[in-house]
């Protein structure tokens, strides 16, 4: 589990913020970007979460688990032109279509898309 002591660095903005490496980058480049972008999604599925069953609960928390290992395998930048071994695996996502698959096997068949009422013509 990653301790932190302090939330702030005490280093400035300037546009640029620390990677985990220690290596600064602009706030706007891809890769703080895309580990922003799991950091909503987590946010999204946590509030998803205080309104589902237990059973969807469980699987959710454990795809925030995974988004975790994601956003920490972009936060820390391959080493000397190597790539690094990641945290997220196959195993991950074969477990997510593997649960995808269970609860779509309760809906039944979709003949079209579902619109929201105000969508509606």
């Amino acid at each position: 589990m990653v301790k932190l002591d302090k939330i702030y660095t005490r280093g400035g903005d300037k546009g640029l913020t620390s990677l985990g490496d220690g290596k600064r980058v602009k706030k706007n480049s891809k890769r703080v970007r895309a580990y922003g972008d799991i950091d909503e999604a987590n946010a999204s599925i946590g509030l998803a979460s205080c309104f589902c069953s237990q059973e969807i609960n469980k699987i959710l928390r454990k795809i925030q688990n995974h988004l975790f290992d994601i956003g920490g395998d972009l936060c820390i930048p391959d080493k000397d032109g190597r790539k690094k071994t990641l945290s997220f695996s196959k195993t991950a996502t074969f477990y997510l279509e593997k649960e995808l698959d269970k609860i779509n096997e309760k809906l039944e068949s979709l003949n079209s898309f579902i619109l929201p009422e105000e969508w509606k013509v």
